[in-house]
């Protein structure tokens, strides 16, 4: 039998160059976010997960946005697919990876897939899947550029037009193939409590968040900071999704460690999250709250798991753990946390520890590491040998739950 359509819950979106100048209110336009086509030079890694890139007369053309009247975002050929990466032959299409590099990238250049709606929906369809929530691209993960931008006034209009455009113009009327997922003012709660209500009375079930907000100088899920937002989370359904990379950082072994080896690690940023959110008491103050781990891959958890239960096990006497969390910390996590997935092998032969409930496979669209436009004869291959019923959940039944969709 065939295997069941994906509904991918981590993918990305390249907003099109209209969105905050159609969407923001009229006063706010001329410093709100618009695309400017200049020359650049190389990219430049500046360590971990900052890069620089310097306008050059005799570069290469690429399209930037810019913010506030500064030069925020240049778009790099590794986060959009470009259209010399496919070929293919009789109308087929194969992504060639090598063409992706680390150089800027004009829309003109990408596949129109990237940014362009019914592009994306064509380009999903063709490729089992009938189910995509993506993450912003020019905003970062999780909204950091408007937390950073000095306008707050200005940026909390940035947030709420690019959260009607993914609402009204993006996914409304894609017929359920385009899933919304929306960003929050990470410099208020109580504001971010708002448009997470606001939009989840139109239906969103998804918004993203930083995996470890204290590296963005914000506080930490311990604080009580964030109460009011995990409140209505917990009481619409909403979950709270934390991308790698949300924090804007990226673990290496050393400061000046290859790129690969910060790749490599990325994980490591989901470990640590995953870690603070079982010891924080929060999971058990907000009882429905759920959490998704976006392309944080699954192998790592089992361990995670059984540490923490260890921990809690053998440490109280100084710790006082128990006085907080009464049951162990992996209780919190069945049915609650969503470990997110590319390509995982080990995690994936790991189901009875991990959570056959607990675990949503991902495309990655248009990123380097997506498994487009191959994804069918991806996962034929990935989950042979699992039944039917694991090969449901996996590829779309606690995508879901996770998301609460009207759909089988």
């Amino acid at each position: 039998m065939p295997l069941p359509k994906i509904i991918s819950v981590d993918d990305h979106v390249v907003e099109p160059p209209h969105v905050w100048q159609t969407w923001l209110p009229e006063k706010h336009r001329a410093k709100g976010p618009r695309v400017e086509r200049r020359t650049w030079g190389a990219v430049k890694q500046l360590g971990g997960a900052k890069y620089d890139v310097a306008e050059d007369p005799d570069g290469e053309p690429g399209d930037a946005w810019i913010y506030e009247d500064k030069l925020i975002y240049v778009h790099k050929r590794f986060v959009a697919i470009p259209s010399d990466a496919v070929s293919g032959e009789n109308g087929t299409k194969t992504l060639d990876s090598s063409k992706m590099p680390m150089t800027p990238v004009t829309y003109d250049e990408m596949i129109p897939g990237c940014y362009d709606r019914d592009a994306r929906i064509a380009d999903l369809q063709s490729n089992w899947t009938d189910g995509s929530l993506p993450f912003p691209t020019f905003p970062r993960f999780c909204g950091q550029t408007f937390y950073e931008g000095d306008d707050k006034e200005l940026g909390l209009a940035c947030v709420k037009a690019y959260n009607d455009w993914m609402v009204e113009e993006w996914c409304a009327p894609s017929n359920g193939v385009n899933i919304p997922l929306c960003i929050i003012p990470l410099w208020d709660p109580e504001l971010a409590a708002a448009e997470v209500r606001r939009n989840a009375e139109r239906g969103v079930r998804a918004i993203a968040f930083s995996e470890l907000p204290t590296r963005l100088k914000l506080p930490s899920i311990h604080s009580g900071y964030w109460d009011p937002m995990f409140q209505v989370c917990n009481d619409t359904g909403v979950t709270v999704c934390m991308h790698v990379g949300s924090s804007s950082s990226n673990p290496a072994a050393s400061p000046d460690a290859p790129q690969a080896a910060g790749v490599t690690l990325s994980f490591n940023n989901s470990f640590a999250s995953l870690v603070d959110w079982l010891f924080s008491g929060k999971l058990i103050q907000f009882p429905k709250l759920k959490l998704a781990y976006s392309e944080g891959q699954i192998g790592w958890i089992p361990y995670v798991l059984e540490r923490a239960d260890a921990v809690w096990e053998h440490h109280d006497g100084w710790q006082h753990t128990r006085e907080k969390i009464p049951e162990p910390p992996s209780t919190y996590y069945y049915g609650r946390v969503y470990g997110c997935f590319t390509a995982d092998y080990h995690g994936l032969h790991s189901l009875a520890e991990v959570g056959p409930d607990n675990i949503c496979f991902e495309t990655d669209y248009p990123h380097t590491d997506t498994t487009w436009p191959n994804s069918e004869a991806y996962i034929t291959k990935m989950l042979d040998g699992f039944d039917d019923e694991t090969a449901y959940k996996v590829l779309r039944g606690n995508a879901i739950k996770m998301l609460e969709l009207d759909r089988t």
